[in-house]
């Protein structure tokens, strides 16, 4: 009883206080009422594609629409090969065929969401990067029509978290508030990632943690990330994000 109680008061203090927190300044927030009213325009975050002939791949996220983004982001990538050529957009989503391409401008806003970028290569890098990144989109096996569940996934922060452990030189980190990146088929699994020394262990996305170098300490409950970034510092909050203890380098940079 009395490991019950502890418990129960540590899942309280550490994800629902500052979820309902998080929640309450949602609320406030200037929102539209439905995605029909919404704004899906451009936003200008992105360059634009033929300023420059150099390749990109970047991972991008905005918060989601209505209660949701109280909670979550919503993820996608971005890819442009070197040339004079376009950006590629994928996103999946909920409705229709699962993985969509270029049914958005590239850094377009979610639901009046301004996306942000998660991470950016660009150059010769990305120019090698890009066939690895096609082929991951290619593999996710949750691609169907059907393959779409909003809690706790597969969704479209699966889909991005496929890619981004598929290719690990990519080198991007999924925000801490992408629900459903940590989902994962069957009802336990345990994964070693040796390029950037993590443990990542997950009972099907509800509950579970990630330890090391490139994660820091995380704990994970019912899709809420609680934890600290060691190799930026900031504390992760759940709902909310990151906050950087200090003034460091934009996350795609990292």
């Amino acid at each position: 009883m009395w490991l019950a109680t502890r418990l129960l008061l540590f899942i309280l203090v550490v994800f629902i206080l500052p979820a309902l927190a998080t929640l309450g300044w949602w609320l406030m927030q200037d929102r539209p009422n439905s995605w029909r009213s919404a704004d899906w325009s451009a936003s200008g975050v992105l360059p634009v594609a033929h300023s420059s002939k150099d390749a990109a791949v970047y991972v991008m996220a905005a918060r989601t629409g209505g209660l949701k983004g109280a909670f979550s982001v919503h993820s996608w990538i971005v890819t442009k090969e070197a040339g004079d050529k376009p950006y590629v957009r994928y996103d999946k989503v909920g409705w229709g065929s699962p993985v969509r391409r270029n049914n958005y401008a590239p850094d377009a806003r979610w639901y009046s969401n301004e996306p942000v970028i998660v991470r950016a290569v660009t150059g010769a890098e990305a120019q090698a990067l890009i066939p690895k990144v096609e082929a991951a989109i290619n593999s996710y096996p949750y691609s169907k029509s059907g393959d779409y569940h909003i809690w706790p996934g597969p969704n479209s922060n699966s889909f991005v978290a496929h890619v981004v452990k598929t290719v690990p030189e990519l080198g991007a980190r999924m925000p801490p508030n992408a629900v459903g990146r940590d989902w994962e088929a069957g009802w336990f699994a345990a994964d070693w990632y040796p390029q950037s020394w993590d443990l990542h262990v997950t009972l099907n996305g509800l509950a579970g943690f990630s330890l090391g170098w490139g994660s820091g300490v995380e704990l994970h409950f019912m899709g809420l990330v609680a934890g600290l970034d060691f190799a930026r510092p900031a504390i992760l909050i759940p709902a909310f994000g990151r906050v950087e203890l200090w003034n460091s380098r934009e996350l795609a940079e990292a």
